[in-house]
């Protein structure tokens, strides 16, 4: 049995795992992830929520994402980036980019990750499209109902309809709509995934 098989009782064992990945970890992900931890702990669900970018690690979250954060609950003063690596990847049941160029680059880095990685966009699409998990479901075992029928390809390219825009450098978003939007996929996603 492999260490990557949905059935795997070590899988089981441990909460389930997510990581959120963007560019430099100092904005959209570790916002989108604090998101999901309040979410989680909301509902009292064993998950361990993780974060990363491809970038330096050490560098504190933006100012505008630190403020916007507390305007949520959230402090994210504390926190650094950290620079994904494969055993992150390894180790993640779920990865969310939130663009598809942070599948496509963690896949790259660690080809297995491919049934369970989506852009958190994508995920919610196809999550809200099947049934919601089922309390003694393994969570792979529910994305590969996700991702049947994916095709590497649609991961090529920028999409608006995949991607959340960085507010970082892009003048056309801001840091407050950028977070009420991953508040709302979140709050979607953990519906469909860990069903109270």
């Amino acid at each position: 049995m492999s260490v990557n098989d949905p059935t795997n009782p070590s899988l089981t064992a441990r909460p389930d795992r997510v990581l959120v990945l963007c560019s430099h970890n100092q904005c959209r992900s570790p916002l989108a992830g604090a998101l999901l931890r309040r979410e989680i702990a909301l509902h009292g669900l064993p998950v361990e929520v993780l974060t990363a970018g491809f970038r330096d690690s050490g560098r504190p979250a933006t100012t505008p994402t630190i403020e916007v954060a507390e305007d949520f609950g959230i402090d994210l003063r504390a926190h650094a980036s950290r620079t994904v690596d494969r055993d992150l990847l390894i180790g993640a049941d779920l990865v969310l980019g939130v663009e598809r160029l942070h599948v496509r680059e963690a896949v790259v880095l660690e080809s297995s990750v491919w049934p369970r990685a989506f852009t958190l966009r994508d995920a919610v699409r196809r999550a809200e499209a099947v049934a919601p998990r089922s309390p003694d479901e393994p969570l792979r075992a529910w994305l590969a109902l996700l991702g049947a029928g994916r095709d590497r390809m649609s991961l090529m390219g920028a999409s608006p309809d995949d991607d959340v825009l960085d507010p970082t450098t892009d003048r056309t978003v801001d840091h407050r709509s950028t977070a009420e939007m991953l508040e709302d996929l979140m709050c979607r996603l953990v519906r469909r995934a860990w069903p109270v």
